[in-house]
């Protein structure tokens, strides 16, 4: 897909989505900072709703409403849907009359590297975009509980902005690489960031587990980080009405997390970095996987039928 405006020399198109919802505050800051630098045409598509941690997942089976909302500046509408439903509807030109320029995911709150990447709404409004050519950026904020505020989001959106612009630069140009859409992380401290960090997407990962709970407990937030909030006004309600007695009751917990190597997203993140990891699309293996396989599979029948398990 491509839009003509960014060549043509008019101001660019940016459409914003999340996986906080609509109403999330770092959309609004995003969108807040976006407006008011006066540089580009803003669209919304966001969920109506909070869909943190959906991955990549998306509406098949039925129609998803869409109804404009009031943002000022720009033009928006919330979706009940996934946030790569609200990526996929805003570039089609059904909603909007043309594609954007660049399609801008977040910002999330709560960072999004490693493994968590695969869990991550925010990063998959980012790549909705990317597989339809559509270039992309998916922003997320290292919020942590009772030392971040709102004000951050704010910070974080205005440390986006030389990105942003440095992406658009490089699409007018027709320079920009067409192989990669862009994961940015920032960190808790944004006011004293210590500068822009290219990176790798790493390996690290928060493992969780179950524990069986009553049908009147009531969790904490989750974030997108898979870290429990759990001094959180915003609690996660558990409809029981629609079910009985013989129902069994189970929520996530956290039980360990997986140290980051070197040089990785997540270690340059909590270093303080604002932290841009080209990511892509395919789920290559490491390539000593690879090579053992390609030894182990032709050989894999002779072997079963030569020995008992």
């Amino acid at each position: 897909m491509e839009n003509n405006s960014i060549i043509s020399g008019d101001k660019p198109t940016v459409m914003v989505t999340n996986d906080d919802g609509i109403e999330g505050p770092g959309l609004l800051a995003l969108v807040q900072v976006l407006v008011s630098s006066r540089r580009y045409n803003v669209l919304v598509c966001a969920p109506d709703s909070e869909k943190s941690a959906v991955s990549h997942c998306i509406t098949w089976r039925h129609p998803i409403p869409a109804k404009q909302v009031h943002i000022d500046g720009a033009t928006a509408y919330a979706v009940s849907g996934s946030p790569a439903d609200c990526t996929s509807l805003g570039i089609s030109k059904t909603l909007f009359p043309s594609v954007p320029d660049l399609v801008i995911s977040g910002i999330n709150m709560g960072s999004n590297c490693g493994y968590h990447i695969v869990y991550s709404g925010t990063v998959a409004g980012a790549r909705e975009a990317f597989l339809n050519g559509v270039p992309a950026i998916s922003v997320s904020y290292d919020w942590v509980a009772a030392k971040s505020s709102i004000n951050d989001f704010t910070l974080a959106a205005e440390a986006c902005l030389p990105i942003i612009n440095g992406v658009l630069v490089e699409l007018k140009n027709k320079t920009y690489p067409q192989s990669c859409f862009l994961n940015i992380d920032l960190p808790a401290n944004i006011a004293n960031h210590k500068g822009y960090k290219l990176t790798k997407q790493g390996k690290s990962l928060i493992k969780m587990g179950w524990r069986q709970v009553t049908s009147d407990q009531v969790a904490g937030k989750m974030l997108s980080t898979m870290v429990m909030e759990t001094d959180s006004t915003a609690s996660t309600e558990i409809n029981t009405s629609a079910t009985s007695a013989e129902h069994l009751w189970f929520a996530r917990e956290i039980r360990s997390g997986q140290v980051d190597e070197d040089d990785s997203d997540h270690r340059s993140l909590q270093e303080g970095y604002i932290t841009v990891t080209p990511l892509g699309a395919l789920s290559n293996v490491e390539i000593d996987c690879h090579a053992y396989l390609k030894e182990w599979l032709p050989n894999v029948a002779e072997r079963l039928s030569a020995s008992a398990l």
